[in-house]
């Protein structure tokens, strides 16, 4: 990314010098709206595979800005890992790999995993890049 440009200034993400098209603040809203409506949603971020943070949102107050950590290391460190459930005293974080890198969803400890992983699943194929056609083959589409 460009210095001085922020993900959550900029209507482009950068991942591997290839640019992708991220739709605006209201549009991801949209797209996060049934995961957010699920009663003990506290929030979801959605973090480039460097750790950026490329959206987020919460219902509720939370103790620390997302921002603030390095989170490089931890996604590097789960890079294989398709999804994961991680239970606490307090409440739950599912993390769920994407192709733009990983969105994490902040719950309520009696918030069912099982329809937050079905409103994933569904709402995954929207995050997915932009492909883009070269030569006679968009010409040749199915």
């Amino acid at each position: 990314m460009p210095a001085g440009q922020n993900y959550a200034d900029s209507q482009l993400v950068w991942i591997d010098r290839d640019i992708i098209k991220i739709l605006s603040e209201g549009d991801m809203k949209e797209i996060f709206k049934d995961i957010l409506s699920v009663d003990g949603i506290k929030g979801v971020i959605l973090f480039s595979p460097k750790g950026e943070v490329v959206f987020k949102t919460f219902l509720s107050a939370i103790p620390e800005d997302p921002e603030i950590r390095d989170w490089a290391l931890f996604f590097e460190s789960i890079n294989k890992v398709k999804e994961s459930d991680l239970i606490f005293e307090g409440g739950k974080i599912y993390i769920r790999k994407t192709e733009l890198g990983f969105l994490i969803i902040l719950m309520g400890s009696s918030t069912p995993v099982a329809l937050v992983r079905l409103n994933c699943d569904v709402l995954l194929p929207s995050l997915k890049p932009a492909k883009t056609s070269s030569g006679l083959g968009r010409f040749f589409k199915r």
